[in-house]
């Protein structure tokens, strides 16, 4: 069976190094181990976790959207 608190885990260090090298592909690992987070906290009946993860998946996907965004400009800055 899998298990769900491994998987967050691993996910957790994978989107810090991922983010910590400037990939943007971290902020879409971390909303990914936000929602795992959120399945334990109902598979669990702890609710609280549901409202912070929630919160940080829009964080999260605001982070990626500024990102790819500056990315692109930075990018057609640099082809004339």
């Amino acid at each position: 069976m899998l298990r769900l608190d491994y998987l967050s885990c691993f996910l957790t260090i994978l989107s810090t190094v991922l983010v910590g090298k400037k990939l943007w592909q971290g902020w879409v690992v971390a909303g990914a181990n936000s929602i795992i987070i959120c399945l334990i906290g109902m598979r669990t009946a702890e609710f609280g976790f549901l409202p912070g993860n929630l919160f940080c998946i829009g964080l999260y996907a605001n982070n990626l959207w500024n990102w790819r965004l500056k990315a692109q400009i930075v990018n057609s800055r640099s082809h004339p």
